[in-house]
């Protein structure tokens, strides 16, 4: 007689948690520590920007309060999200006996087919999150906010306009120009400052690479950095520009550039919230399918600190 496989299981509120972590956490700007994660959000959190001018001065006998304060608030209210997907058990049985069996790169088994199933659909939330953190639209279905989608809001109003920067396509002739004017345009007050950082997509990312390689009207020396061509770079080492360092967010749609502190981008998400839910439901014992639903409730948002503390590259400004 045949095995019966029954997966049905469930995790709500903070047994939940671990698994949406998983796949929040482990989008590329978070895990790289792109920006500063916030995770335990009931419903809305707000974060006060504290402004003063004129606050020193000569000083005498007497108490006299002087310079002006001015507070203010951004809100981090993450947005609701789930994930509803039908799968078929027989399209994953075989991948997950080649596991047990030892017939993978995988150096970890999970410890059951329903966690098997599961890292398989948190790879898809991490990957869609990703996308959402830099150009997200909470307008669409599935999205929240992205920082790229805020920024290009707020430029050349909260945003200044000398640091609202018109983008064009970027190659490997023109990158070291236009991560230049990038670099211009942060305000003095950031240049230097720690977690300082540029966000570049991928194509810009390549196309510096590329120019450093020499070989090029744009490269670096006959044979690029160190002489070593186009081998000089290994993905391990880190990029910088003008001594600020460049972080790679595979979210960023190609020629946007943002440049600021990671400790001035957010992300807020509640993974203690009560609402969490991470379920996996065997329709076998209900209708004699082959079918397993798949079922994850989370929230997820993003947010920029200080807006005069950002520059914005982006060809959507043109």
């Amino acid at each position: 007689m045949a095995t019966t496989l029954d997966i049905t299981t469930t995790y709500a509120g903070e047994s939940a948690g671990k698994y949406i972590g998983a796949a929040l956490l482990s989008a590329n700007t978070i895990e790289n520590g792109g920006l500063t994660v916030v995770p335990n959000i009931k419903f809305r959190q707000t974060m006060k920007r504290f402004d003063s001018n004129s606050l020193v001065q000569n000083a005498t006998c007497d108490f006299s309060a002087t310079g002006d304060i001015t507070l203010t608030e951004r809100t981090l209210e993450p947005k609701e999200l789930q994930v509803n997907a039908l799968l078929c058990k027989k399209d994953f049985v075989s991948d997950w006996n080649s596991l047990e069996m030892g017939y993978s790169a995988f150096d970890v088994l999970p410890k059951s087919f329903q966690d098997f199933l599961i890292a398989r659909m948190l790879g898809q939330v991490a990957e869609a999150t990703e996308t959402s953190i830099w150009q997200g639209d909470s307008g669409n279905a599935g999205e929240f906010d992205g920082i790229l989608s805020l920024a290009l809001a707020e430029a050349g109003t909260g945003i200044p306009v000398g640091q609202s920067l018109v983008g064009i396509s970027i190659d490997a002739t023109n990158v070291i120009d236009e991560l230049g004017k990038v670099v211009d345009a942060i305000p003095s007050a950031l240049y230097g400052k720690e977690g300082l950082r540029i966000y570049v997509p991928q194509n810009v990312a390549r196309a510096y690479v590329r120019a450093l390689g020499g070989f090029a009207a744009a490269g670096v020396g006959a044979a690029g950095t160190n002489a070593q061509g186009t081998q000089w770079y290994g993905m391990g080492s880190g990029l910088s520009f003008d001594g600020v360092s460049i972080f790679v967010a595979n979210g960023l749609p190609s020629n946007n550039i943002i440049a600021t502190t990671t400790d001035n981008l957010f992300f807020g998400t509640g993974l203690l919230n009560d609402a969490n839910e991470c379920k996996i439901i065997d329709m076998a014992n209900i209708d004699g399918s082959q079918n397993v639903r798949f079922v994850m409730r989370y929230t997820a948002a993003t947010q920029i600190g200080i807006l005069e503390d950002v520059v914005v590259y982006s060809p959507s400004l043109d």
